[in-house]
């Protein structure tokens, strides 16, 4: 991987999470490919661009402050595509407290750039104080 294709990767991830620490749903829906597969543990199927954003909307709703603890990241371009693993803690204020949720995300960057596929793994116990 050379030098810019690391750089641009990375960028999608600091994007991405910035827009999300923001509550910039139009970037959040500009990096998202209209064909991008979404799942998070627990989920029984993929889910397809409009349902990921409701998701995440709820998500914004939700909560009033987040913040991502980067813990690790790795780029990859290989056989299987390009993008980034990542290990964060997100920290995040709702009207019924706060979570501190440790989750590793796999994303993949479709060929035009855009995130084309998310897989989030996390324990959703931990997001009960965001369900009262």
């Amino acid at each position: 991987m050379t030098v810019f294709e690391a750089s641009a990767i990375d960028d999608v991830a600091d994007t991405f999470f910035r827009a999300m620490e923001g509550s910039d749903v139009a970037l959040i829906e500009e990096l998202l490919d209209e064909d991008v597969l979404i799942w998070h543990t627990g989920d029984r199927e993929d889910n397809r661009r409009d349902r990921a954003l409701r998701i995440i909307y709820w998500f914004l709703n939700r909560t009033s402050e987040r913040r991502y603890q980067i813990l690790d990241r790795q780029l990859f371009d290989n056989s299987t595509g390009r993008g980034f693993v990542q290990q964060h803690v997100l920290h995040a204020t709702g009207d019924h407290g706060t979570i501190a949720l440790r989750v590793c995300i796999v994303v993949k960057l479709g060929s035009n750039g855009l995130i084309g596929r998310i897989d989030e793994y996390l324990d959703p116990a931990d997001l009960a104080p965001l369900l009262q």
